[in-house]
């Protein structure tokens, strides 16, 4: 059997007529609004909340905050392992990509790639291996090379022929801050992005997305509750234009009042010290249905489910490979 992992790309639109493919993570933010009774108004709800942000945020010659609207595309990619005919595929990644639509010029404006991220393989690392390493021990602690074949895979597919036949620039991933750190202004406020704020230490996370290639800023918007996690390769404020980081924006924003309203919903924004806080009382629920402790499940079951069918299977070729991996 070949080492030549190959990516087959795969997209779907994110509207209010969204059903979730048996292939996607059931995790992941945008599926998890797709199911129950209340799937379509959840769907209907999410896209105008992103589009008002967007236009809140894109105020310049937009006097009716009316102009732009965004369209999401779920990037579905899947992964062969080394067969021949490309029979033996896996669900590596899950990403957004955004556009912009320009009603006043009828233009059509790339976006940004990444913005939302899902991965099989993160929920195995995360949900079973680290659990397990932590089982029977007395202090936390992480497994060797924890993180490299997850990152050796993200890495292989963004410098794969696939991904610069699909997409021009760098992905840029966006998440919610933790609350076990506290952040602290820096001084630098840009025009989009906002205040920066800059974490005691190191986390877990900032690890593991390193490994992916990525560094990270924290930036809270304009009118944001709490500053937001962007993950990036290259420069982060040169290599994207405004339309482009307003599309992210309003998009992650959007799913963060949503899944984490404790934060991103607060009824006071974080100050110049903030220690982000998911028992936090005073803040507003959207109206859109979710159940973050179904999701916690979710991903453990999906850890175990790579386990089987990805990480025991394949082991030897996984690991051969991620050891000699270089880009």
């Amino acid at each position: 059997m070949n080492t030549n992992f190959t990516f087959a790309i795969k997209r779907s639109s994110f509207d209010e007529n969204y059903n979730p493919s048996e292939n996607t993570r059931i995790t992941t933010n945008f599926a998890n609004l797709a199911r129950g009774k209340n799937r379509q108004e959840n769907l209907r709800n999410t896209l105008v909340m992103i589009n008002n942000r967007f236009n809140t945020l894109a105020h310049w010659d937009n006097p009716k905050s009316d102009r732009y609207s965004v369209e999401l595309d779920i990037i579905s990619v899947e992964m062969n392992i080394g067969s021949e005919d490309n029979s033996t595929v896996f669900p590596a990644i899950e990403i957004l990509k955004t556009s912009i639509i320009d009603k006043k010029t009828n233009e059509r404006i790339e976006g940004i790639v990444g913005n939302n991220f899902s991965s099989y393989v993160r929920d195995y690392d995360f949900s079973v291996l680290l659990s397990e390493h932590n089982k029977n021990q007395a202090q936390f602690s992480i497994p060797e090379n924890f993180g490299e074949l997850h990152g050796n895979i993200f890495r292989h597919f963004v410098n794969s022929s696939e991904y610069k036949a699909n997409f021009k620039k760098s992905p840029v991933i966006c998440l919610s801050v933790s609350s076990k750190d506290t952040y602290h202004q820096t001084g630098v406020q840009h025009p989009v992005l906002g205040l920066e704020y800059q974490p005691d230490g190191t986390s877990l996370t900032e690890q593991y997305f390193n490994k992916m290639g990525l560094q990270v800023r924290y930036f809270m918007p304009k009118n944001s509750a709490a500053p937001l996690a962007f993950f990036f390769a290259g420069d982060l404020l040169s290599d994207y234009s405004n339309l482009e980081l307003i599309s992210t924006i309003s998009t992650m924003e959007t799913f963060q009042k949503i899944y984490r309203p404790e934060i991103y919903n607060a009824n006071s924004a974080a100050g110049q010290c903030y220690q982000p806080d998911l028992n936090h009382q005073d803040h507003s629920l959207t109206k859109i249905v979710y159940d973050r402790e179904e999701r916690s499940q979710l991903a453990i079951e999906q850890g175990k489910y790579t386990e089987e069918n990805f990480i025991k299977p394949y082991k030897t070729i996984l690991e051969q490979w991620s050891a000699n991996y270089s880009l």
